[in-house]
């Protein structure tokens, strides 16, 4: 009987996913979405601990425990989503980068609470659905410069590993200049290097949950010292070893439906509109490189390197940036991580049925979670930030011509053409930007500012595309709000 029960549910998977047809099969995907789960169940980890690392001006902090929950309920949901809705490995979680913006921008710097930060990203998720579902994404997508793309990209990497650096004591606030290194005898500094050695010997190795393995390897060392010191290494709160009868609970719920629009009044109609647009920009990018990097070992992409179908997972992941803006995680987005389950063959929505599943038994368990120490999760940042900055070569096939034979062999190139002025300073000021001005939106905005002028004055106008100079329009508004307020009162 259970033989025939298998039989039965094995057949109605493959009508449902397709297995054969995509050169897989029940088994493969399932042993790839474990994979694509283990490598980028890491932001179980570091999304509670960036959204909660930040002290806000107005209202209350997110509770850890909330952020969890509310982290795992929305990978699910969403990796699971598109899975059955498009047939494809892409796995989805609260994207690293936009939730820096939430948490270090929007409530450190700008004193919006969470709450109306929150009601931002869902503006920003309702816009994108809309351009989706009229088509307008890709054609904004088209309007920006490739090597702009990458350049930001790059930006937001260089600033996640300068979050993971300073927050771990690695780099800390000099006293004759910003930034200097930290005071390396102290136990926090210690587990640090011992997190950032032992990522990188996994990732030296080729192993695929370095990052989980390294978090959670840090942590133990971390709690060791600890109890060792009598907990005034790390304190109480972190790096504690929370006691049998409260490993596991039922998740903390209070996150969900916690946003609201204040921030138009708070920041003004103008700032916030172009608060949106820049949310809008960071999530946009991202998502549209994954589906393509993905897609293309994948099998996915035509002959012509397009996306067939391309609205369907533009629509799970537009849907996924409104529920992580509802749930108080940060826009939820496509993760280039699905790239370790097509790498480990797998190819159909059953990949990320696997992988979407596997976050549900951590709602259970925020108080483990709870342990682990900022010092625990600098090498996963900065890791990451390795991986977003590697987005400025791109391996091409390159022609060898040597005593008249033509050969080919793979070349590494450079992503940016930093000798063309009107693309290479426009793109080395979105890289510097971000990360010395602590803003994802400041770098973006110098960027593409930069670019349009450099063009106008070279008379190559026309070369802009059209959507591009009323970005740039907005961007330049942007930053003349502090002037207008001063002088405009509905701003």
């Amino acid at each position: 009987m259970s033989t025939y029960a298998a039989t039965l549910r094995e057949s109605l998977l493959e009508r449902r996913f397709r297995f054969r047809e995509h050169g897989t099969t029940l088994a493969r995907d399932t042993m790839a979405g474990v994979t694509t789960f283990i490598v980028m169940s890491y932001i179980i980890f570091l999304n509670p601990i960036i959204l909660t690392s930040v002290k806000p001006k107005a209202g209350a902090p997110l509770p850890f425990e909330g952020v969890v929950t509310a982290t795992c309920v929305v990978a699910a949901v969403m990796t699971i989503a598109m899975g059955l809705y498009t047939n494809r490995a892409y796995a989805l979680a609260p994207g690293l980068g936009i939730n820096a913006i939430v948490a270090f921008q929007l409530v450190g710097q700008q004193g919006l609470t969470f709450a109306s930060a929150m009601g931002l990203i869902v503006l920003e998720g309702i816009v994108v659905t809309v351009l989706v579902l009229t088509g307008l994404r890709e054609q904004i997508m088209r309007a920006i410069p490739l090597e702009l793309k990458k350049a930001i990209a790059i930006g937001i990497g260089l600033f996640i590993a300068f979050i993971g650096l300073y927050d771990s004591g690695l780099v800390v606030k000099g006293e004759g200049t910003p930034v200097t290194l930290g005071h390396w005898t102290t136990w926090p500094v210690f587990v640090t290097i011992f997190g950032i050695v032992l990522t990188l010997a996994l990732r030296a190795r080729g192993f695929k949950g370095d990052l989980l393995v390294g978090i959670i390897g840090a942590t133990i060392v971390a709690t060791i010292i600890n109890s060792a010191t009598d907990h005034k290494a790390f304190g109480t709160s972190t790096a504690t070893w929370p006691g049998w009868s409260h490993i596991a609970s039922w998740g903390d719920w209070s996150t969900f439906g916690n946003f609201d629009f204040h921030a138009f009044s708070k920041l003004g109609v103008v700032s916030a509109l172009v608060w949106v647009f820049a949310l809008f920009l960071s999530d946009f990018f991202d998502t549209m490189g994954t589906l393509v990097g993905v897609g293309k070992p994948a099998g996915y992409l035509d002959s012509e390197g397009h996306l067939p179908e391309i609205r369907k997972p533009l629509l799970v992941d537009s849907l996924a940036a409104i529920a992580g803006g509802v749930s108080s995680t940060s826009s939820a987005t496509t993760y280039i991580e699905s790239g370790s389950g097509v790498a480990a063959g797998g190819r159909t929505g059953w990949v990320a049925v696997v992988c979407g599943a596997l976050f549900i038994p951590f709602l259970f368990f925020a108080p483990l979670i709870g342990m682990v120490p900022a010092q625990a999760t600098a090498a996963a940042l900065i890791v990451v930030g390795y991986l977003m900055v590697s987005s400025l070569t791109e391996a091409e096939d390159e022609a060898e011509v040597e005593e008249g034979i033509a050969r080919r062999g793979a070349g590494k190139l450079a992503g940016i053409d930093f000798h063309d002025l009107a693309i290479g300073l426009p793109a080395a000021l979105v890289i510097m930007v971000m990360p010395f001005s602590y803003s994802i939106t400041n770098g973006i905005g110098f960027g593409f500012i930069a670019y349009c002028l450099i063009r106008a004055v070279q008379g190559r106008t026309r070369d802009v595309h059209p959507l591009m100079w009323a970005v740039s329009a907005a961007f330049a508004l942007y930053f003349l709000v502090p002037l207008l307020q001063d002088h405009v009162s509905w701003i």
